[in-house]
């Protein structure tokens, strides 16, 4: 499905019209790590010469399409301004066609910088979110859309209204390929989650839980279909593993017969690494923030750990305060980041000055505006 809305122009154009712009380099010349004090836009058809591509990861955390106008006030606590004043860090006022368009043009190039292994992660809010999937599936392909993320953002709110309460956001998450990286994240398992799951206790006081020995799938040719200690899997299964490991198994003492002979595999708790991470994460906004809708640090470590590796290229072209630029930093990663606001820029180069020197590696970048 295509969605439709006036002044959607035609990708070709896109691409071929937005005109690039000259960076200047103010400092850093040559650092591997970019802040950009631009138009995105343009810096993202700019970027294009040199890192069509080349970009293993994105995250991007765009406007809304509230209609107001975000300040940072004397108390650092985020406030919309309803005039415009030289506090205001960005305004967020493209609504409707107008801001569907808007961030169309940019996944466009977005997707042209992303490499094959590469992925993306957009965070909206649920008003307009599912007008933006279908913008998504247009750019990047159904057949690339991962996740649908629901992000608890803070605790209950108790506003009087007809409607329930909003607690949470999105995370739109789609990959450039079927070869996307993935690190496959795991979150420990909770005291509750270990009694739950993990109800048996070996001779040794190791809790374990047991797990069927043949799974869905019938194999007619393969040795997971053949005969072992006088049985077969179930109509439609076939073994897990081959039963010559099967056997392994058993004499090591990790399978467990019930009653009636039916054989279990032993999984052990202290030989898990944690339970897979599902699509509702609770990741909380900073109390205190240093800039407006500024997000967690450790949401967007665990997005950067999942979907990247050391030495990879992480781009954000709405980096406000800096926070996927220092997430990438501290675990290792190259990073881009894009804003044209003068107050975002400056507090992300306050930020990167503060990182621990001890901690993390020296903070080198080139800064770069138009």
């Amino acid at each position: 499905m295509i969605i439709t809305y006036d002044n959607k122009k035609q990708e070709k154009d896109i691409i071929e019209k937005t005109p690039r712009i000259d960076l200047k380099t103010l400092s850093g010349k040559g650092a591997k790590n970019k802040l950009i004090h631009a138009d995105n836009l343009s810096s993202l058809k700019t970027l294009l010469d040199e890192y069509a591509g080349k970009v293993d990861l994105v995250y991007i955390d765009p406007p809304f399409a509230t209609n107001g106008h975000f300040k940072i006030s004397e108390d650092r606590a985020n406030t919309i301004s309803n005039g415009i004043d030289d506090d205001i860090a960005y305004s967020d006022i493209l609504v409707g066609a107008d801001f569907l368009e808007f961030l169309r043009e940019r996944l466009i190039f977005l997707r042209e910088l992303l490499s094959e292994k590469g992925s993306i992660y957009l965070h909206i809010d649920y008003k307009i979110g599912h007008y933006i999937k279908l913008i998504m599936d247009e750019v990047f392909g159904r057949k690339n859309f991962r996740n649908d993320i629901t992000r608890i953002k803070c605790n209950p709110k108790n506003f009087h209204r007809k409607a329930y309460g909003n607690i949470k956001d999105l995370i739109l998450f789609y990959s450039k390929s079927e070869n996307s990286t993935w690190n496959d994240p795991r979150v420990q398992y909770t005291e509750e989650d270990e009694a739950r799951l993990f109800k048996k206790v070996d001779k040794n006081g190791r809790q374990y839980t047991t797990i069927p020995l043949h799974a869905p799938g019938e194999t007619t040719n393969g040795n997971t279909g053949k005969e072992w200690r006088g049985m077969k899997p179930p109509k439609g299964r076939h073994w897990r593993s081959d039963p010559m490991l099967l056997e392994e198994w058993n004499k090591e003492g990790l399978i467990e017969w019930s009653a009636n002979s039916v054989p279990r595999k032993k999984i052990f708790l202290d030989e898990k690494d944690g339970k897979k991470m599902q699509d509702i994460w609770e990741f909380k906004d900073p109390q205190y923030p240093q800039y407006p809708t500024e997000k967690s640090l450790d949401l967007l470590k665990f997005i950067v750990e999942a979907s990247s590796n050391e030495e990879d290229l992480v781009l954000d072209c709405f980096c406000g305060s800096g926070t996927t630029l220092i997430a990438a930093q501290s675990l290792n990663r190259n990073w881009i980041g894009i804003d044209k606001s003068e107050q975002a820029i400056k507090v992300t180069q306050k930020k990167l000055s503060q990182i621990p020197s001890s901690l993390f590696s020296k903070v080198e970048y080139e800064f770069l505006k138009e």
